[in-house]
């Protein structure tokens, strides 16, 4: 997929998916952590990172 490391930063560093909208949000992951952050559209705390294929 991505050959080179600005590449794979840009599409998979510090990004979320909601588990129950699949919405992305970009956001450091020690707020998801420490459950500070949750989803803009159904404001579910539940976030995992973005799977790479």
């Amino acid at each position: 997929m991505a050959k080179f490391i600005e590449a794979e930063n840009r599409l998979f560093k510090n990004i979320f998916v909601c588990r129950k909208c699949k919405t992305k949000r970009r956001v450091p992951i020690m707020k998801v952590l420490a459950g500070k952050v949750s989803c803009r559209n159904c404001k579910s705390p539940d976030l995992r990172v973005v799977k790479k294929k």
